[in-house]
């Protein structure tokens, strides 16, 4: 445990590719306690660095609530089984819609 104490630390710019839908729940989740999506997401991790959920109770209730608004279906199970879509593809998907 490092007290309560300002920790200085450096930062970097980084280029992750995520899901579309996780994405949007998360800087939706973000934006809704007045935070950045790189704050959010450090805490997260370390949280789950320290085997402890990051989100209480009421957070995770909105959160809930943003997954159907975004219609994110995705849980847990999915995490080592997704698989990108290629380029083409999705603008095919995305041309089909209209």
């Amino acid at each position: 445990m490092l007290g309560d104490q300002e920790l200085l630390i450096e930062r970097v710019q980084t280029g992750v590719r995520m899901e579309k839908r996780l994405l949007k729940v998360l800087k939706a989740f973000a934006e809704y306690h007045d935070m950045t999506l790189g704050d959010l997401l450090e805490g997260i991790v370390l949280h789950a660095f320290d085997g402890k959920t990051a989100f209480s109770t009421a957070s995770l209730e909105r959160i809930q609530e943003l997954k159907r608004f975004y219609d994110l279906k995705l849980d847990s199970s999915a995490s080592h089984r997704l698989k990108e879509i290629k380029a083409k593809a999705a603008a095919k998907r995305v041309g089909a819609k209209h």
